[in-house]
Order: C-alpha cells, then sequence, then structure tokens
C-alpha cells in the first residue's frame, strides 16, 4: 500500500511539473524576427516611397508599434553580431564583413542559445554571415534548424562556384544541399514549415533574408513591374526583390493566421543598414557603410496584437543592441547573470508605458581593417546631438578626422555642422566614445579568428577566400591569402587544393607552417590532393598557391579532411 501510495505521489509530481512547464510556456509569446538585407529607411511604402509599393509592410506598420530612431550598424555583420548578443559587436570579434573578420567568437552567447535554454524551438532561414566554421556557425549558436547560405552573400566566395539566388546551394543543419527556386521564396518557405511544425511549443524563428544585397537578381516579373516606370536598372531590380520580399511577408503572415498564431506571436521587422545604391531615402544622409543616418537609421516595427498599441510610435533613440533584451523581458526569460548587454529593453515603451528614460549615447563605428582604429569612421548619438567622424572607412587610407555636430532634433539630414557653437557638448560625447572604444576593446581584443580543424563536428573543413587573411587578400583573381588554423587533435589529414582551370602546366604549393608541399599540374588542371599530411595539435598558419609566369597567387578552396574522427577528443 505504502509503495501505492509513493508511486501516486512521485505520478502526481510528474503531472504537475509538466503541468507547470506547459503553463510557463504558454505565458511565453512566439518570437518572429525578420530582417532584410540593404533594405534602407526610404525602401518602404509607409515612409513615402511614392514608387515602391509594400502593402504587407504598410499593414504591418498600421498594426505595430515603430520605433522612429532605431540604428544599426553600417554594414552586415556588425549588425547581425550586435543584434543576436545584445552587446556592441566590437566585444563579439566581429569587425568587418569579409577576410576572416565576420566570425563571431565561439563562446558569446546568442539569442538563440538563450532562448533554446527556456524551452523554445529555434530557426534561422536565409543570412547568418557571423561565421561558416564550428564553433561559430548557426547551428553551434542555437539554432535547432538552420537553412542558411555561406559567408555574406549567396555567389560570395564562401559559396560553391557560380552559385546563384535561382537554385541556390545552401546549407541545411550543416549539410549541402542544392534548393529549388528564388531564395526569398526558399527561405520564407522554409519559416513557414518550421513555425507550421512547432505550433504548438513557443518558437524563435529569424527569418534572415539575403535580399535586396548584390547581386540584384530577381525574377523577371518583379523586375518588369518596376522597370516600367522609368527607374534607373540598380534601383527598378532593388525595388523588384523588395516586392517580392512584401509578397512573401504576406504569405507568412497569412500562415500565422491561419495557425492562429498571430496574437501569441512577437513580430519584429527591421533591416540591417542603409541602402548600397543611391535611391529614395527621405533626407537621411549618405547609404550603407556610412555613419551618417542614411547608412545607420532603419525602419523597426513591433507587432504583439493587445499588447502593444496598433500604430503608434516611439521617439526614443533605440539601437540593435535592444532587441535581445527586449525580447527577453517579452517572452518573461531571465537573463543569463553572466552575460552583461550593452542594450536596454524597450518593452514599456513598446507597450505604451509612461517610463523614465534616461539620456544615453548609442556608439557606431565600421571601417575596413583587422581591428578597429580609434576615430576612424564613427559617431555617437544621444536623445538629441549626434558626433559624427565619416572619414576612414576604407581602412587603408591616411586620414584627418573632421568632427561634426547634429541637432538631430531639428536637422535629421545632418546638413548643419554647429560644433564650433557646442564644443562644450561635442567635447562630452568625444569623450564618451573615447570611454565606450576602450571598454569595448577589452573584451577579447581583435585577434584572427582560427578556424578549427580536425574535430567530429566539422570534418571535412573547407576554407575559402572567404575568411583567409594577409596583405594581399581579398576576391581578385590575382589575389594571396593564408588561413589560421587550429588543429584540435595531432593526426594526419589530406588537403585538396582547388582552383579555377588555368592555361597551362603549373606548380601548386601548399604551406602549413614549417612544412611546404608542392605538386606540379598539367593545363586545365583544377586540383591537386596532398595524402596524409601530418599535424600536429595546435595553432597554424595554412597556404595555398599556385606559382604563375608572372605572379604567385592564391587557390580558392583548400579542403582539409581529417582521418582520424572516431577518436575526436571534440
Amino acid at each position: 500500500m505504502s509503495r501505492a501510495v509513493a508511486c501516486l505521489a512521485v505520478l502526481v509530481s510528474c503531472l504537475m511539473w509538466h503541468c507547470h512547464l506547459a503553463a510557463g510556456r504558454s505565458r511565453g509569446p512566439n518570437v518572429l524576427l525578420i530582417v532584410t538585407d540593404d533594405q534602407g529607411w526610404g525602401d518602404v511604402g509607409f515612409h513615402g516611397n511614392s514608387h515602391l509599393k509594400t502593402p504587407h509592410l504598410d499593414r504591418l506598420a498600421r498594426a505595430s508599434v515603430e520605433l522612429e530612431q532605431f540604428y544599426v550598424c553600417p554594414v552586415c555583420s556588425p549588425t547581425r553580431a550586435s543584434l543576436l548578443t545584445g552587446r556592441y559587436n566590437y566585444r563579439t570579434g566581429v569587425v568587418d564583413t569579409y577576410l576572416g573578420r565576420s566570425t563571431m567568437a565561439g563562446d558569446e552567447v546568442t539569442l538563440a542559445e538563450m532562448f533554446v535554454a527556456a524551452g523554445y524551438r529555434t530557426g534561422i532561414f536565409g543570412k547568418w554571415h557571423l561565421g561558416d566554421h564550428y564553433p561559430s556557425r548557426a547551428i553551434d549558436q542555437g539554432f535547432q534548424e538552420a537553412l542558411v547560405h555561406g559567408g555574406g552573400g549567396i555567389g560570395q566566395p564562401a559559396d560553391p562556384p557560380g552559385n546563384s539566388y535561382f537554385d541556390p546551394v545552401l546549407q541545411h543543419n550543416g549539410e549541402e544541399v542544392k534548393a529549388r527556386g528564388y531564395a526569398s521564396d526558399i527561405f520564407t518557405d522554409a519559416a513557414m514549415r518550421f513555425i507550421s511544425e512547432h505550433s504548438q511549443e513557443p518558437f524563435f524563428a529569424y527569418l534572415a533574408f539575403n535580399c535586396p544585397h548584390t547581386p540584384l537578381q530577381v525574377p523577371r516579373e518583379y523586375h518588369e513591374r518596376y522597370q516600367s516606370m522609368g527607374l534607373g536598372a540598380d534601383t527598378a531590380k532593388v525595388y523588384g526583390m523588395i516586392a517580392n520580399i512584401d509578397d512573401n511577408l504576406g504569405r507568412l503572415f497569412a500562415k500565422l493566421e491561419e495557425l492562429e498564431l498571430q496574437n501569441d506571436t512577437v513580430v519584429i521587422f527591421m533591416t540591417d543598414n542603409g541602402p548600397q545604391q543611391a535611391r529614395y531615402n527621405g533626407i537621411l544622409n549618405d547609404l550603407k557603410g556610412s555613419v551618417h543616418d542614411g547608412g545607420i537609421r532603419v525602419p523597426c516595427l513591433a507587432r504583439w496584437p493587445g499588447k502593444f498599441p496598433a500604430g503608434s510610435k516611439v521617439a526614443q533613440v533605440a539601437a540593435h543592441i535592444d532587441i535581445a533584451p527586449t525580447l527577453l523581458e517579452a517572452c518573461g526569460i531571465e537573463r543569463p547573470a553572466d552575460i552583461a548587454f550593452d542594450g536596454v529593453s524597450l518593452l514599456g515603451l513598446l507597450r505604451g508605458e509612461q517610463v523614465q528614460w534616461p539620456d544615453r549615447m548609442l556608439f557606431f563605428q565600421w571601417h575596413r581593417g583587422d581591428q578597429p582604429e580609434r576615430y576612424r569612421a564613427c559617431a555617437v548619438r544621444s536623445s538629441r546631438y549626434k558626433l559624427v567622424q565619416p572619414a576612414g572607412r576604407d581602412g587603408l587610407e591616411k586620414f584627418t578626422a573632421a568632427w561634426a555636430l547634429y541637432d538631430m532634433s531639428a536637422d535629421a539630414g545632418e546638413r548643419h555642422n554647429f560644433i564650433d557653437q557646442n564644443a562644450a557638448v561635442a567635447e562630452r560625447m568625444k569623450s564618451a566614445y573615447e570611454s565606450w572604444f576602450a571598454d569595448v576593446s577589452r573584451t577579447r581584443g581583435y585577434p584572427a579568428p582560427r578556424i578549427i580543424v580536425g574535430t567530429k563536428h566539422e570534418n571535412p573543413v573547407t576554407l575559402t577566400r572567404q575568411d583567409w587573411r594577409g596583405p594581399r587578400a581579398g576576391w581578385a583573381e590575382d589575389s594571396l591569402g593564408h588561413w589560421e588554423i587550429e588543429a584540435a587533435d595531432a593526426g594526419t589529414y589530406d588537403i585538396t587544393l582547388r582552383m579555377p582551370p588555368q592555361d597551362s602546366a603549373m606548380v601548386v604549393r601548399l604551406r602549413v607552417g614549417e612544412l611546404e608541399l608542392k605538386a606540379s599540374l598539367a593545363e586545365g588542371a583544377q586540383q591537386a590532393i596532398f595524402k596524409t599530411v601530418p599535424l600536429a595539435a595546435g595553432k597554424n598558419r595554412l597556404e595555398g598557391s599556385v606559382d604563375r609566369a608572372t605572379r604567385t597567387v592564391g587557390v580558392h578552396y583548400v579542403d582539409v579532411l581529417w582521418h582520424d574522427p572516431a577518436n575526436a577528443r571534440r
């Protein structure tokens, strides 16, 4: 009898625990985070664009709270690192968009990892752009379902040669797949399947379109719609790509309604930076890559029916670093105790509450190069003022700092520099920038990220020009670079160098640390395989090159296959 009572007590206890867990989950909404690529503030109908038609986004705007002064970084990867961690990108190891500078440190904790810990299902569909190798891939950083392209865009060197927005080769949970259709349609379909499959449990879906990023490849019917308006060639293509996104969002929102999830889902729509090409962008100054508002101020909408007042606007300045803490609070998820966010929760503002909102300063910087340089291409934004030093963004040029101060309450177009009349304000903001720069630079410094080989998590590892380093590293045919690697385990590796077919016989060289191997190849050859190359555990530098008559150039891909994954230590 006592045993039966004990068993019954255990059963009741388990049932109560499951009921408590289910109740806790029911209190947390789903999250749908939508980010488009290179879509500027003016690339939506609800911001007064007289040519571009975005009816589904316009409808979303009417049902949402709009963050009127929402800021991101001038380019892709830095924005995405801040968005997914709630921290300034310089803390995460992400400083640029290519040549190994866009790989986020594997020990950063992402929003996806926080949601997984709270019992959510997580999925990403589209652009990751924070690392193509373990432990920095989306599947290593909390996303349980991942359909993504490589690098920063389809067709970049991280992709197979000839990859296109039509029928692209993608990565599905770490495995290469050949998809069918147009990229934005494919990613939307995948997000809809994910939402349908997990409609009975809380989910975090991150739909990160690669459009309208270059190359400007667009379905003919969408292109023709805007080409007939007499717009510039690039503008017509971009608007066609955005119109296609808008149609896809219409399908996605209809799926939420069909599944009766609309009222239980927080939807965030935003973009990652300003437009790459010149076109309508309101009165904002400059384009993508700039710390002027044309490069870093973007549309941002937040919808949660019954919780966020539809059609309202938030005037306070906000940024990418605020999204993670906002979503955690909205979902009732405690912040990890050991993570220091730079952002703050906007939930009270989004609910329309009377919130005490002290002034704060937000910081933005981007330029080319392996590590940031103080004062180069930077900006500070407070509630009223903006201090800007836009010079030096290519990262190579010598630059002379040219500081400007704008009163954004009266001059949103940044046309009237009044730094001479407000030197004290400018000096205070510059001093705050200096403290910020020193602080974020101390977090981990800016070491070259290491690509790890010799693990069970990724074998083989394919090195691409997306991540190589060095003074001649680039994407041109005559570029030459090296990869910083780390062998997790000692052992032997097959290393294959791949390059475009050459028009003459050639010598191909493989250098790993002090070891140098070479092979003679015939005209037209496209690869050289070096078998059972011994590598000690630890850090090394790997380079693959082709000796041409006039210059040594780099190979395009290096495949590193470890022979002994069964005995992997990690």
